[in-house]
Formats: structure tokens, C-alpha cells, sequence
């Protein structure tokens, strides 16, 4: 785990370098990096939680999508914070930009968060607009229903904001704008030329100056950048802004087990079981005087190879759903339907920690309900209201990567390990179930099966599958929030808590016909 700890950290680094030789004139320039704006923008000693800093990787594109976003605490208040990377084609928007960018409105929205969007783009990638222009106009939408919803978003412009990218400030409820360096306009000097034959510069058309001045579109003419940062620190600080959810329990013990064992818990091999228990004490609050018992599984007895229990963490109670041997059979799949219903009715939010090859297959498990049963599960799961938290440990296969609450069923963040994954099925599998539809097919025609020559295409998939299924595939795909290391889990799960308290809690009052 290790190894692959620190092959993280250097694939993260691949996002933080992505300007490569930009970045020094960029600076050069006077002008602060994406991640420098941040660490002046947040709360001096809070952390910031970056959300899908892979996105993007293994494409054509830059690994981060131009883009830099995450959530940190800002005069006290918790935001969703969006910065452009002018050194990675001048901040210009790719497909994957857009997918991040979606996720991170998301984010605001579901967790009821103010947005800052610190704003430096030429635009959209333009060999790629066929993808991006006409989704594109989402990013518009999401800002302004936002405004609506009164969740504050805030635009700080430092450099170039043309075109589409205009209508982040024009659409935003706050417009800080950087003093002869913001640039924003419809259409730059040389488009109105050719559209108009007007001849005009940047400052008469979209600089700072004159919007402050005379459109009327910025609210706040900044001297410079760390003017800029003030400004929207003391806009922040005005916002007038409370949460409206239960405030944990501050007098919370730290886990009665040691965090940096989590390195050693999941095996090298998927194949072999691990106990989630050890995960769980390791991740969640410790005993203390109101809290006797770190865990209380529920029904420890029943479906054995499903963990359910209640604890708290950071404060926060939640319940728990973990695997503790690869198989959900009928057994667990009614467990966690019951547990999920209980959570509802306290207003507990979930949290599901992944390593599952998917529901029981064979006669007697067919005949015995296993379609029915993990049915209600995944009933249970799809129409729950309490917030859901997935981490995936290990594996996360076929459909039990949906009764755990994979990304297709809307978890508030969901994060990976480095040991993670997650396909249709294991490679091994998958590509045993194409030899035996090929050998069958052959036998059906009447034709010899050629098994030395199908060993190349057995290896061939299963290589493909296992490539796929990997966390770093997956989390570039913005399939994820972010791959973290285990030692980060309960830090990255608190912060995600204390967002979801933004919002008063309300389980669901009733769920999808569950077939008995």
C-alpha cells in the first residue's frame, strides 16, 4: 500500500505541475498560481479538501482539467471553491472541465454551499466545442439557480474571462475584478473587428476599470490580486450565512485503534477477506464517556458477510455498511435494507465502505431470491434521503458496486483507495465467461474450439479489464471525488460531514414496493 501511496502522490503531482514551463511566466507576470490563490483565499491553518484532482487522466488533456476545485473554510464558512488554471492553455475549458466542473456545481448544491469561482479562461477549448458548447450552457444554469436557491456564488476575475467564460462574472451575485489585468468581454478585440469593423482595446471593451466604472458589472475593483483575495474573504465574512443542521458532538474521542494501520488491512490479493471492523475502528470515533462503544453492529449474527452498525465520527453519528467477505447473498441484501430503513427513520446518514465481487449467483441462490432480495436492497438504497458517503477499499463488482451505493446512485462524495476496484466483474471472470460463450458457440456450429489460440485473447482481456478497472481510470473518468490515501479517510470524512450539516437531515418517509 505503500507503493501505491506514493505512486499516487506522483500522479497527484502530475495535476499541481500541469502548466509546466508556463508556470514560471505565468508567475513572472506577477501573478499567483490556482492552488497560491487558494491557500491565500481559505481560512489561514483549515484544510482544503481538493475534489477530482485526476480528472482527466489517461486522456488527451491535461491530468486536473485545467481546473482546481475542492472545499475549504473561508471566514469561518465552509464554500465550494472553482479555480481556473491559466497555466494549462490559458485556463481554457475541455470536455473534462466541464464533467468536473458539473460535479462540483453538484456538490454545492446538494450540500447547500456558497461558490467561489476564482476566474482566469480563455474560454473553450476550441477543437473540442462540439463537446462542450452545447452541455456547456449548464455551468450558466447552475449559477443562477443557485442565486435563486441563496446560495451566495462570488466571482473573482484576475485575468482573462471572454466569451462564455463572460458569463461567470454576468451571472454571478458578487464580481471582485483585478485592477489592468481582468479582461471581460463578449468577444475580444480582434472578433469585434471582423463582426463590426469597430476598432477597440482591452481596457475600453472588458477591463476592470471600466466595469467598475461604467457597466456597472464588477462590484469590487481590486488594486491586485491579494486585494482581490480580501475582498472576497471580507464578502464572505457579510454573507450573513448559519448552518441549519444538528452541530456534532464536540467532546469526540479519537479512534481506539491506530489510523496508520490502515496501510496494512487490505491484502495485496482482492481474493483474500479482511475484517472492515479493523477499518471501521480505525476511522470512526473512539470510546469516551457518553461514547461506551466505538461500534454497535447491528444484527452481527445475520448475513454475516455484511457489516451494519451505528457509530460516530468527528462528532457526527452515522451508520454503517460494510463488506466483510466479497459475497452479498439474500441474507445481507435484506440486512442492509432494514438497516437503511432504520438510518431513515433517525435521519442518520450512511456511509458504505466497498469490497464486494457483487450478489450470490447459482440454482440454489436463484431459487431462493437472490434477484428479489438484492432488489430490495438496491430499492432501499435508490429512494434512502439520508446523505450518503461511499468509499471504495477494494473491490466494487457487478451489482454490488449499486447496492452499495456506487456513483450512479447520487452518494454526496464518494472516494477511493489506492487498492480500489471496480468493473462489470473481476478480469480473471470476465474473461472466462467469453472463453465458454466462444467454446459453446463453436460446438453449436459444429467447429472445433481452438483453445491454444484463444489463451492470447484470454490474456488480452484480461489485461484490458484489469487496466480499466483501475482507481486512477476510474477516478479521471470523474467516476470519484478524489483517491486518497486510507490514513486520510476519517479526515476526509469529517469535513464531508460537516458540509452535509449545512442542511437539516430527513430520512425518507416511504420507499419502492419491496418484493417479499
Amino acid at each position: 500500500m505503500s507503493a501505491k501511496i506514493a505512486d499516487l502522490h506522483a500522479e497527484q503531482a502530475k495535476a499541481v505541475e500541469a502548466g509546466g514551463k508556463y508556470i514560471e511566466r505565468h508567475r513572472a507576470r506577477g501573478k499567483l498560481t490556482a492552488r497560491e490563490r487558494i491557500d491565500l483565499l481559505v481560512d489561514e491553518g483549515s484544510a482544503f479538501l481538493e475534489l477530482m484532482p485526476l480528472a482527466g487522466w489517461g486522456s488527451d488533456f491535461a491530468v486536473g482539467a485545467s481546473l482546481v476545485t475542492g472545499i475549504g473554510v473561508v471566514e469561518g464558512v465552509e464554500c465550494l471553491i472553482v479555480a481556473n488554471d491559466p497555466t494549462v492553455k490559458g485556463g481554457a475549458l475541455n470536455p473534462w472541465s466541464l464533467k468536473k466542473s458539473f460535479r462540483a456545481a453538484e456538490i454545492a448544491e446538494k450540500n447547500f454551499l456558497p461558490t467561489i469561482n476564482l476566474t482566469e479562461s480563455g474560454g473553450a477549448d476550441l477543437p473540442t466545442q462540439k463537446e462542450i458548447f452545447i452541455p456547456g450552457g449548464r455551468g450558466f444554469r447552475d449559477l443562477t439557480r443557485s442565486s435563486a436557491r441563496k446560495q451566495p456564488t462570488i466571482s473573482v476575475v484576475f485575468g482573462n474571462s471572454t466569451a462564455g467564460g463572460a458569463y461567470v462574472p454576468g451571472m454571478s451575485d458578487y464580481v471582485i475584478m483585478v485592477k489592468e489585468q481582468a479582461k471581460v468581454f463578449l468577444a475580444g478585440p480582434p472578433l469585434v473587428k471582423m463582426a463590426t469593423g469597430e476598432e477597440s482595446d482591452d481596457e475600453t471593451l472588458g477591463g476592470a476599470e471600466m466595469h467598475s466604472r461604467i457597466s456597472g458589472s464588477s462590484d469590487f475593483l481590486a488594486v491586485d490580486e491579494y486585494d482581490a483575495i480580501r475582498l472576497a474573504r471580507r464578502t464572505v465574512a457579510r454573507l450573513n450565512w448559519r448552518k441549519a443542521g444538528t452541530p456534532p458532538t464536540v467532546d469526540y474521542a479519537e479512534p481506539d485503534l491506530d489510523p496508520e494501520d490502515l496501510l496494512d488491512l487490505i491484502p495485496t490479493d482482492l481474493k483474500e477477506p479482511f475484517d472492515p471492523r479493523e477499518a471501521i475502528l480505525r476511522i470512526v470515533d473512539g470510546t469516551s464517556a457518553h461514547n461506551e462503544v466505538a461500534f454497535d453492529e447491528f444484527k452481527p449474527l445475520y448475513g454475516s458477510a455484511l457489516c451494519v452498525g451505528w457509530a460516530q465520527l468527528h462528532g457526527h453519528p452515522i451508520g454503517i455498511l460494510a463488506n466483510a467477505r466479497g459475497v452479498l447473498m439474500s441474507e445481507e441484501a435484506q440486512k442492509a435494507a432494514q438497516f437503511i430503513q432504520l438510518a431513515n427513520q433517525k435521519d442518520t446518514p450512511l456511509l458504505f465502505l466497498h469490497n464486494t465481487t457483487g450478489y450470490m449467483v447459482g440454482a440454489e441462490y436463484e431459487q431462493g431470491g437472490i434477484i428479489k432480495h438484492g432488489a430490495m436492497m438496491i430499492n432501499a438504497v435508490s429512494n434512502s434521503k439520508v446523505p450518503h458517503l461511499t468509499v471504495i477499499m477494494g473491490a466494487s463488482y457487478g451489482a454490488g458496486n449499486y447496492g452499495m451505493n456506487g456513483r450512479a446512485y447520487d452518494p454526496r462524495f464518494l472516494f477511493t483507495w489506492p487498492s480500489a476496484k471496480s468493473s462489470v466483474m473481476g478480469p480473471a471472470q470476465l474473461a472466462g465467461v467469453l472463453e465458454i460463450v466462444a467454446r459453446e458457440s463453436a460446438e453449436k456450429k459444429g467447429q472445433p474450439f481452438d483453445a491454444e489460440g484463444f489463451v492470447a485473447i484470454k490474456e488480452m482481456v484480461e489485461a484490458q479489464i484489469e487496466e480499466q478497472s483501475l482507481p486512477y481510470v476510474l477516478s479521471g473518468m470523474v467516476y470519484d471525488d478524489g483517491v486518497i490515501d486510507p490514513r486520510d479517510t476519517r479526515t476526509v470524512l469529517g469535513i464531508c460531514l460537516s458540509v452535509i450539516d449545512n442542511q437539516p437531515i430527513e430520512g425518507a418517509m416511504n420507499f419502492g414496493v419491496f418484493r417479499m
